[in-house]
């Protein structure tokens, strides 16, 4: 059995939960400024804007891929991002905890569509 790439399957979870996708990154002024880092998808729901970068990596993302994350995204104005990978480790998620930010694995996404 292949497995799913981590786009198609967060692609399928957020539009499953009513959020629409935006593949085409940021239209806006910004997007030279932050040309070499875009997410790899905007999602919205209601007046929610999320933005969501995925790591399809074979190892552990870490506390420093989340710090990272969270200062890109509140340079570019969002609060709440979400980041999607295989798995994270505890320090990451500890981090993500205080901070706020969404942390989603494969598994998260496999059961999420299950639940549907």
């Amino acid at each position: 059995m292949s497995r799913e790439p981590l786009l198609k399957l967060a692609t399928q979870y957020f539009m499953k939960r009513g959020y629409v996708i935006n593949k085409n990154q940021m239209k806006d002024s910004n997007e030279e400024q932050f040309s070499d880092k875009k997410v790899d998808l905007i999602v919205k729901r209601g007046n929610e804007i999320y933005p969501v970068w995925i790591k399809e990596w074979n190892r552990t993302v870490g506390v420093n891929v989340i710090i990272n994350v969270d200062k890109l995204a509140q340079n570019m104005g969002f609060t709440t991002p979400i980041i999607i990978a295989e798995k994270f480790s505890e320090h990451a998620k500890a981090y993500a905890n205080r901070k706020g930010i969404r942390l989603l694995t494969r598994l998260d996404l496999i059961r999420g569509l299950k639940a549907f």
